[in-house]
């Protein structure tokens, strides 16, 4: 077996890992990074780069039964070619994985090595016949889909991973979950020509965001064609003739839906099972996630922890900030911090969602006054013009401070429209500080100083 030591070894090339290790290398020291499986973790392979595609196809099919409303006269019905679709998810997640992996290998003081990566001690993990040392380790091993369901071991059953892979649409979907994850996979595989039906436990679809919101979601996804069934309390599978069987043990409605596909939307969890973390003395939480403090250190003195792994947000840009929280104290002197990040997020779903910051339902528990500005898309001039007036956009903020602390636009454009908002939270903007600007019409944005202008007691 032979040792290798390095200043720095990286698992895991998710958005994390290839970005720090770049910069430590800019820093002159020697790292080494080890990937078990593919180049680029969740976001490139199973996450943002193929589903996105995947649902922009979606949503292309949706606009093409919708161009008589336009204008634009086809002949003939819309079809859909999943295979194509596929192909140009796959040839995104490839450019993607390849773009990752070739800037590591080109980089003279970075060596990477493929395969599984296990702590052996504190400053020491093993990979096949290596064992690699640092005085510095950094962990970015991701997550995948839970699958904890029962009846799950016994029925064929897919995943957000293995959903990629289908070449042909299936003939009635069930979706069980009703979060991001499994309502993006709703709306794309009911435009792509499936039957849809989505089982969720709670009481409502989105559950942690406010009540209007899921509402409205609901009100959507029904509108496409997308069968919801809530509260559904016992869920179990089994084989069925036709399938799955997916027992519900709902309080109204029939008690089982038989799905020619079921998909798994049930949560995620991270890779840490194996990495022989007690060896090291790093402390993991009772969902495996690892434990870290405002700045990423691990209970293990010289190893830190990023990305999904540590339970401090499932996307690709609370990864990158966790690279950037690591490198700014590790080597720019910067003393950046996970408390200082605003939760920001989007379901791209058609319309999108976009959130940044309190939603109402969080700022009413915070015991402050606070106060809202709300307008339906209906009354927004851009989506008018385009025809998608669904959904609306909210603004919160403190009654004391006069400063913004929340945004909801569920609506076109409000994954990108958000952004307005969320950053003049980072600059810490007032209300009013927006109501004198001036945007650019006709635009989604250019009502957020209205609404802020219109502002309310949030009761």
């Amino acid at each position: 077996m032979k040792v290798k030591r390095f200043n720095a070894i990286v698992i895991g090339t998710g958005q994390a890992g290839p970005p720090l290790a770049a910069r430590l290398a800019t820093a002159g020291q020697n790292v080494a990074i080890v990937e078990r499986k593919l180049f680029g973790g969740t976001c490139v392979n199973t996450g943002c780069v193929p589903t996105k595609t995947l649902v922009a196809s979606a949503r292309a099919a949706a606009v093409a039964r919708r161009a008589a409303d336009y204008g634009v006269l086809l002949s003939g019905p819309v079809g859909f070619d999943l295979r194509r679709a596929k192909a140009r998810a796959d040839a995104a997640s490839l450019a993607s994985r390849r773009g990752v992996e070739s800037s590591l290998r080109e980089n003279p003081r970075c060596t990477v090595l493929q395969g599984h990566a296990r702590f052996v001690a504190r400053d020491a993990v093993q990979v096949g016949d290596d064992t690699l040392e640092a005085k510095r380790i950094f962990i970015d091993v991701g997550g995948r889909a839970r699958v904890a369901i029962r009846g799950a071991a016994e029925v064929p059953h897919l995943t957000n991973a293995s959903m990629l892979a289908l070449e042909s649409l299936p003939r009635h979907l069930v979706i069980i979950g009703g979060g991001p994850v499994g309502l993006e996979f709703a709306q794309m595989y009911r435009r792509f020509g499936s039957e849809v039906t989505v089982v969720e436990m709670r009481s409502r679809l989105l559950d942690h965001e406010d009540e209007d919101v899921s509402i409205e979601v609901q009100r959507t996804l029904e509108g496409e064609g997308v069968r919801v069934r809530l509260a559904a309390e016992c869920i179990s599978l089994a084989p069925a003739r036709d399938g799955v069987a997916v027992s519900l043990d709902c309080g109204a409605g029939d008690p089982t839906v038989t799905g020619s596909h079921v998909l798994l939307a049930i949560g995620r969890k991270p890779n840490t099972d194996d990495l022989g973390l007690e060896h090291a003395g790093v402390k993991v939480d009772g969902r495996g996630y690892v434990v870290v403090d405002d700045v990423l250190r691990t209970s293990a003195p010289g190893i830190w922890a990023l990305g999904e792994c540590n339970g401090h947000g499932a996307f690709t840009h609370t990864a990158y900030d966790d690279y950037e929280i690591v490198a700014a104290n590790l080597l720019d002197g910067e003393p950046r911090k996970l408390s200082d990040r605003i939760e920001a997020y989007a379901v791209y779903m058609d319309p999108p969602l976009g959130r940044a910051g309190l939603s109402a339902d969080a700022a009413r528990k915070t015991g402050r006054a606070h106060l809202v500005g709300e307008r339906r898309m209906t009354r927004v001039a851009r989506a008018v013009e385009k025809g998608e007036t669904q959904g609306f956009m909210r603004a919160i903020v403190d009654a004391e401070t006069s400063k913004i602390v929340g945004a909801t636009i569920l609506g076109t454009g409000g994954d990108e429209a958000i952004h307005a908002l969320l950053y003049a939270m980072y600059a810490g903007a007032t209300a009013k500080t927006l109501t004198h600007s001036v945007g650019i019409h006709p635009t989604v944005s250019e009502l957020l100083p209205t609404i802020l202008g219109e502002l309310r007691p949030l009761v």
